[in-house]
């Protein structure tokens, strides 16, 4: 998966790189192609899922509202990779959250600006 992004992308220096501790991540040889880089990397602490909350509940949301009941529909992964590109735009420009006084996320951000 890294070699594909570093072979798609050609600067991802200031990417922030997030994952749990799997041994593969926690390899020099990992650790350092993201080093060479300029890729920040974050681990979760052992036995501490907060770390990543955020990203967890989010990848929860987008798995129940646009793919789980659908996975036979996707044909391609370019297919699927646009439909996770679309809920993505839609969850942040349109989907409204009680949590943000019934405001998309971009919305609810703007009121500070």
């Amino acid at each position: 998966m890294l070699n594909r992004a570093f072979r798609d992308k050609k600067d991802l220096s200031n990417l922030i790189f997030h994952s749990d501790q799997g041994w593969q991540y926690q390899q020099q040889f990992y650790q350092k192609e993201l080093k060479d880089r300029n890729i920040t990397q974050s681990m979760s602490r052992k036995g501490t899922c907060l770390d990543n909350g955020l990203m967890e509940n989010f990848f929860g949301r987008l798995k129940v509202e646009m793919y789980y009941g659908h996975e036979k529909s996707f044909t391609t992964t370019s297919e699927l990779m646009k439909k996770v590109a679309d809920y993505i735009d839609f969850y942040n420009n349109d989907r409204i959250k009680l949590k943000l006084n019934g405001l998309s996320p971009v919305d609810f951000r703007n009121q500070s600006a």
